[in-house]
């Protein structure tokens, strides 16, 4: 990549500053304050009349975003991690011979300088810092994009992460907030009791959720593991140890297909409380909407692409009414599966894999298709299918059902929440219903986890717990489309060096 000639160019300059003594790659600085501290401790100068105030130096550090010079004096925009400013080179204000030695010849946009000086109002308004000390603190040998507005080119943007944010401060923006959301999330459930935990990330049973798996091979142990789809199993074995109320923040991982609400490692926080209901979920669920929209400054109306959310109108509507109300399927099919796959073939075109093959499979299949995507305000669909929910407790009442929602907006599933399954019997019968249908050829069933049955054996409390995708919940707060948007560095497929090779060459 050093052959580059733009980059050789640059290359060159660092040269040339170690051949005036000056460290290319500088670590010595002095203190230095924020350019957002800067801006406020400097508001004052506005109301006076443009004056030096050495006496009131101030030092500060960022990349050089523009550099305009003009003979004698230059004008330099830096930013940080909290904004930007203008600062004003004078050759007359430095040390003899500098700005036309060293600074002419090697100073360019990219580069990491450490800056002081007193604040001055300039002729259009702007308030700056007169530079009296300067030094180049690292040299950048790659060029920066020309557009100064940023990347254009998205696959460029989520394969060099680092420079999208520093060509778009929108990004950085998006990031914060995304930090901001897990803080809120974790303080919430703390200052409602609940304790935060860490579990394995490596499994040696596939199980928690219905996904296909990352499998590795611990060498020390000699033994297959898996990366884990969920917590969920090792959660509730805490609740059986003897802890009420706690939650995980943190990655799992399915070997599932990307797109744009999907990434192979995706974070979550998931939650179990003891004594509780899945009636309890949708009441704390609705409360932590409410908490993040209140804590981020957003309105209960807020945008989504083309959409408005409102978050002020949330419902609770069954799986059943779902399909028949929202999805518009027949009621005298719901209940036949060879009725609801012709349907779905008449309707949709959709051919149904040979293991699905229950009325409770089959309403999946019907639900995914006809409603999940009219789903637009905050809506917890529950009442699911017990054969779709097997680690979900049955509703006592009806049994083919699960005490079981999934809570949506703006057509995505953003939660997963249930009253827990605590008979270790008919976890036990599950689990083997799970296993029949891997043999079947569902490659997303879960696995027979015996150590946890076990752990049921000895007696889980009445327990809720639920499942909260952290990046899809970014997006929405965030307005963005892609889960790579609101993903630091997404999951890609690298560029082959083939690949790299043609692309020069045309």
């Amino acid at each position: 990549m050093f052959s580059d000639k733009y980059v050789a160019q640059r290359v060159e300059k660092a040269e040339k500053l170690r051949v005036n003594g000056l460290n290319p790659y500088d670590n010595k600085i002095e203190e230095k304050i924020s350019i957002e501290e800067f801006l406020k401790n400097s508001e004052y100068v506005k109301e006076l009349e443009n004056q030096r105030d050495e006496d009131r130096n101030l030092c500060v550090a960022g990349r050089v975003k523009f550099l305009r010079w003009m003979g004698k004096a230059a004008f330099v925009k830096i930013e940080d991690d909290s904004g930007i400013v203008q600062l004003y080179l004078s050759r007359d204000n430095l040390p003899e011979g500098y700005y036309n030695t060293i600074l002419k010849k090697t100073l360019e946009v990219g580069d990491i300088v450490y800056s002081c000086g007193y604040p001055f109002v300039t002729k259009t308004g702007e308030l700056t810092q007169h530079v009296n000390k300067f030094k180049i603190l690292t040299k950048s040998v790659a060029p920066l994009p020309e557009k100064y507005h940023g990347l254009s080119d998205i696959e460029a943007r989520y394969r060099q992460r680092y420079l999208d944010m520093i060509m778009n401060d929108e990004v950085k923006q998006v990031m914060k907030t995304r930090s901001k959301i897990v803080s809120l999330i974790r303080r919430f459930f703390e200052d409602k009791g609940f304790l935060e935990v860490e579990t394995p990330m490596l499994h040696t049973v596939v199980g928690g959720a219905n996904a296909k798996p990352f499998f590795t091979h611990h060498n020390a142990l000699d033994i297959d593991m898996n990366l884990r789809i969920a917590p969920e199993l090792y959660l509730k074995r805490l609740i059986v140890g003897g802890f009420e109320a706690v939650f995980e923040i943190n990655r799992n991982f399915r070997n599932e297909g990307i797109d744009y609400t999907h990434n192979p490692e995706f974070t979550m926080i998931e939650f179990y409380w003891a004594y509780k209901t899945y009636e309890d979920l949708v009441e704390i669920t609705t409360e932590l909407f409410n908490y993040l929209l209140e804590n981020l400054g957003l309105p209960t109306k807020i945008p989504f692409d083309e959409l408005e959310i409102d978050f002020s109108d949330v419902k609770v509507v069954p799986y059943k009414n779902a399909l028949m109300n929202i999805g518009g399927v027949p009621e005298d099919i719901l209940d036949n599966v060879d009725k609801m796959k012709e349907y779905l073939k008449e309707k949709a075109d959709v051919e149904v894999a040979k293991h699905i093959n229950s009325v409770g499979k089959m309403w999946g299949e019907l639900f995914d298709e006809f409603v999940e995507e009219k789903l637009i305000n905050p809506t917890f669909i529950s009442e699911f299918p017990i054969d779709i929910s097997p680690l979900a407790r049955r509703n006592d009442e009806y049994p083919e059902l699960a005490d079981r929602f999934e809570f949506f907006i703006a057509g995505r599933e953003i939660a997963n929440g249930f009253s827990e399954l605590n008979d270790p019997i008919d976890q036990y019968e599950r689990f083997k219903k799970q296993i029949e249908n891997k043999n079947l050829g569902d490659d997303e069933a879960t696995e027979m986890d015996e150590d946890y049955i076990k752990a049921l054996s000895y007696g889980m409390a009445p327990t809720a717990g639920e499942g909260i995708g952290i990046d899809r919940l970014v997006m929405l707060l965030t307005n963005q489309h892609s889960i790579k948007d609101v993903i630091l560095f997404p999951t890609m497929k690298p560029i082959k060096k083939e690949e790299k090779q043609t692309n020069k060459g045309e």
